[in-house]
């Protein structure tokens, strides 16, 4: 019997096309999904019957692993609990998004030990687990309404070219698929980027949409200091934290990023593109440090999910941020060890910004004297 194809374009309710999705999977039956890479063949991970028949439809090996789609970064950990920083960094940053993590299972290995054996095989034949977040709309829907992740692959015969449109999926699986969601030609075209990453490196197994030298500043340890406007206290603070790890690593502030170390600045209440203060500029000038090229940037989405240690300078910016962002509880923290507060010196004079400074170095070194840079 052919397959179903709905054309996402002209889909008149996407609801009504997740739920026939899901009902598809829940079937055992095989669905070909959009991806922003190239498009994917599935079956429901809960089900035996259904990764059965995604080995059929491809023609694959039962050693060659698939991936497991999930819904998020954050549900991750439920299927490796102990991933790895830097495994977790990746997919902090990138999901979701065009990137294929290879990570250990370990010992107790969370949700993946909880699917039936046959799906153990096809995820996980060696000890490791692929994990994706893929980066459409439709894909994402249908993992929150399912009962468990997707067994995925690429929706073409093993061997053969990756398909970048619906029609070339369906000439690659013909009526081995029962529902075919159409939605154009893939957004890259190209297949995932594949890293195996564990807890202090990662390995590029396969180079798709994501190169090299991104994967390098992707994975790097990003240590943010926040204030209020990000003129005065977090600017020197993102200057003299960067002086005090770069002689901890035994380099110099430009090559941190080499060392795989990034550090920046923001403002929970700051309007992008300020100067810094002057009195500022001129004592970090003192410490050897230049801060006239600062440029203030409020605090983002972005900026908090993609750091792996936040410093704020009082409670109170803390509390600010985990109102709004309560999943980064465990990665932030006041730049000094007690919980008290380093106060604005803003309108204060030159000798006020130099107490303030000398607070922070101070506050930051016992930090730095903590933290395990890699």
């Amino acid at each position: 019997m052919p397959p179903i194809v709905i054309d996402l374009r002209q889909a008149d309710d996407r609801r009504d096309v997740v739920h026939r999705a899901v009902q598809t999977l829940a079937e055992g039956k095989l669905v070909v999904f959009p991806t922003e890479t190239v498009y994917g063949v599935g079956a429901s991970a809960c089900s035996s019957v259904g990764v059965e028949k995604l080995f059929e439809a491809k023609g694959r090996s039962l050693d060659a692993p698939f991936a497991l789609a999930i819904k998020s970064a954050e549900e991750a950990h439920d299927y490796v609990p102990n991933m790895g920083q830097v495994a977790g960094r990746l997919a902090r940053r990138c999901w979701p998004g065009p990137i294929t993590l290879v990570v250990d299972c370990g010992e107790g290995r969370g949700l993946v030990d909880q699917l039936p054996k046959i799906v153990q095989q096809a995820v996980a034949p060696n000890g490791t687990v692929g994990l994706r977040v893929p980066a459409h709309d439709v894909v994402l829907d249908v993992l929150r309404m399912l009962a468990g992740p997707i067994a995925l692959t690429s929706a073409n015969r093993s061997g053969e070219p990756a398909a970048v449109t619906a029609s070339q999926a369906l000439d690659a699986l013909g009526d081995q698929v029962g529902l075919v969601l159409d939605d154009g030609a893939s957004r890259y075209g190209q297949p995932s980027t594949v890293v195996q990453a564990n807890d202090n490196e990662f390995r590029c197994l396969r180079e798709g949409v994501v190169g090299q030298n991104a994967l390098d500043r992707l994975s790097s340890m990003i240590v943010l200091l926040v204030c209020t406007g990000n003129t005065c206290r977090s600017p020197m603070a993102e200057v003299i934290m960067r002086q005090l790890i770069a002689k901890k690593l035994g380099c110099t502030d430009a090559e941190l990023e080499q060392r795989n170390v990034l550090v920046a600045s923001a403002g929970i209440a700051a309007a992008p593109g300020c100067g810094p203060s002057p009195e500022a500029v001129d004592v970090v000038k003192e410490k050897g440090l230049d801060l006239a090229n600062h440029v203030s940037q409020p605090l983002t989405e972005k900026l908090v999910r993609h750091a792996d240690l936040i410093l704020t300078m009082t409670a109170g910016h803390r509390h600010a941020i985990l109102r709004r962002w309560p999943d980064a509880t465990e990665r932030i923290h006041t730049v000094r060890s007690d919980g008290t507060d380093i106060n604005d010196p803003i309108g204060g004079s030159t000798n006020v910004y130099r107490e303030c400074a000398t607070e922070v170095e101070n506050a930051l070194q016992k930090r730095v004297e903590e933290i395990d840079f890699c």
